[in-house]
Order: structure tokens, then sequence, then C-alpha cells
């Protein structure tokens, strides 16, 4: 599982992802239906997707009569995390201070989100 390169994740995969977390588990017409904003979705193209992402460890199924039962073979956390550090290392090279400067200035910051981070960085002061 180490070896899986969990950031590659596109768009359908992620989405696919998040049904399987929020779920649990998830036959294909379950994730099919929940993907419902796209109706141009075939139940093919997410039948396959699961079975491509079975194959790289994202997921995993077992057997209810003949109907396949997915679920998320990876962490939610996990892969957040791997997108992020993704992210870092590719456009910020690196630098969390940039990263942080780009998100604060690129989007809309409430008082609650700013003192969250706050609280954060405090933490992390405080955790050697």
């Amino acid at each position: 599982m180490a070896n899986v390169r969990l950031h590659r994740l596109g768009d359908l995969q992620l989405r696919i992802m998040q049904v399987l977390w929020d779920r649990g588990e998830a036959s294909v017409a379950d994730v099919h239906d929940a993907l419902g904003a796209r109706p141009k979705l075939a139940y093919t193209t997410v039948a396959t997707m699961l079975r491509k992402m079975e194959a790289r460890g994202l997921a995993a199924h077992r057997t209810e009569g003949r109907t396949f039962i997915y679920r998320a073979a990876v962490a939610e956390e996990r892969v957040g995390r791997n997108m992020a550090e993704h992210v870092l290392d590719r456009l910020f090279q690196g630098s969390l201070a940039t990263m942080v400067s780009h998100l604060l200035t690129a989007r809309e910051v409430s008082g609650d989100e700013l003192a969250e981070l706050e609280r954060l960085i405090a933490e992390r002061k405080r955790t050697p």
C-alpha cells in the first residue's frame, strides 16, 4: 500500500472515494446514484473506475450475492494529507508559508477561520 500514489486521484476518483467514506460501503449502483450530479456518467464507467481503484489499493470489495459492495481501503485523512503534500511540493516548492499566504489572499477568510488558524499555529508551537 505504501507505493500507491494517492495524490494522482482524478476528480471522479475523489468523488467516488467521498461516497465510500461517507457511506462506509456502497454498491456500484449506490455510488452511481450518489454521483447523480453528472447524469451523463454511465453506470459502467463507475463500475470500471471502482475496479481500477481496487487494483490500485484505494478500494476493496466483498460479494453479497452477485453484487460487489465496495469500501474505501485508505483513510480520508491519508488521501487529503497526500494530496496537500503533493500541491505543496509541486506548486509551492515545499514552502508552507508561501502556500498559506496564497490561500489567505486567494479567497475570503472569515474571522473564525483566522482564529482557528491562529489556534493551530499556537498548538504547533507548543509541540516539539
